[in-house]
């Protein structure tokens, strides 16, 4: 057996057991947080006073107008220096829900502006509250059109937890970083890292694929019944 395949063999389970402790594990509860600070972030932004929804937009500003990387360190390595020491897992946790918050919020108030504002009113007109009128009839038709977008920002997380590695988050990237401290072989082991990321993406997008076109028919459906 070729030197190159007996490495990537015997280094394939300690990246997986990495990737499903740390890697899986901080992308669903990241999306997951994200997700619901982005869905209040854009309805403060969109329905409440103006010094609360300027506070948003500046929230908003900073996470998408910085590196991510960058927001890392400062949670890591900067906040301790007044007095907030965060472990490793919990700072990339709080870093990426913000990102990832910041983003998903432009794209779920973008979805709820497209929802035409006839249903508001024929909302109104039988009765509904606001929150009923939201919870029932706008963010299941905005969810639909903010499934895509969303679906893209949940994979490219996916890629973006490796940079957990750099503030010693023991996740898959950084589980080939320690593999290639001890073998001396960073071409192997980083294309090996790579290609996992790479299933896992192409796995991710197969499964958005089919949950557009699922939504897209259940759409059409809805239409055609209108």
């Amino acid at each position: 057996m070729p030197y190159w395949l007996q490495l990537m063999l015997e280094s394939l389970g300690p990246l997986l057991l990495a990737g499903l402790k740390f890697t899986v594990p901080l992308t669903l509860s990241s999306f997951a947080l994200g997700l619901f600070v982005g869905l209040v972030a854009a309805l403060v932004r969109m329905f409440a006073p103006r010094p609360l929804s300027a506070i948003v937009r500046f929230y908003v500003w900073i996470f998408r107008g910085t590196p991510l990387l960058v927001q890392l360190f400062l949670i890591f390595y900067g906040l301790p220096s007044v007095g907030i020491v965060l472990d490793a897992f919990t700072a990339a946790l709080i870093g990426f829900t913000l990102n990832v918050g910041a983003y998903s919020s432009e794209i779920i108030r973008a979805a709820i502006s497209s929802v035409p504002k006839g249903q508001w009113e024929a909302s109104f007109s039988i009765g509904m509250s606001w929150l009923q009128t939201m919870w029932r009839s706008i963010l299941p038709q905005a969810g639909r059109v903010a499934v895509p977008p969303l679906s893209n920002t949940f994979i490219s997380l996916v890629k973006d937890t490796s940079l957990a590695a750099a503030i010693t988050v023991p996740e898959l990237f950084q589980a080939a970083q320690r593999i290639v401290a001890t073998t001396y072989e960073p071409l192997i082991l980083y294309i090996e890292a790579a290609a996992i990321y790479l299933a896992m993406s192409s796995v991710l997008s197969a499964l958005q694929a089919r949950l557009e076109l699922r939504l897209g028919r259940y759409g059409g459906y809805m239409e055609a019944r209108a």
